[in-house]
């Protein structure tokens, strides 16, 4: 029985068009966190929205990070 070569869940036609979106999400998110740290003040802050939106941001650049290291040929 001979074993069964890794294979990625996603297909590799598509790891530019997630890097490019994930990307744009993440910079999108992290734009809104910038804002709302610069327009909100200090009192009116929130700690988990702060949290909520600084993880939901790295998880999408930490994706579209690798998404596009995998699509330029760098395999992680």
């Amino acid at each position: 029985m001979a074993p069964k070569p890794i294979a990625s869940p996603v297909p590799e036609a598509w790891y530019p068009t997630l890097s490019f979106v994930m990307l744009a999400i993440g910079l999108i998110i992290t734009a809104s966190f910038f804002i709302y740290e610069a327009t909100s003040s200090r009192r009116n802050r929130s700690l988990a929205k702060e949290l909520l939106t600084g993880a939901v941001a790295s998880v999408f650049l930490g994706f579209g990070s690798l998404f596009l290291l995998l699509s330029s040929g760098v395999y992680v």
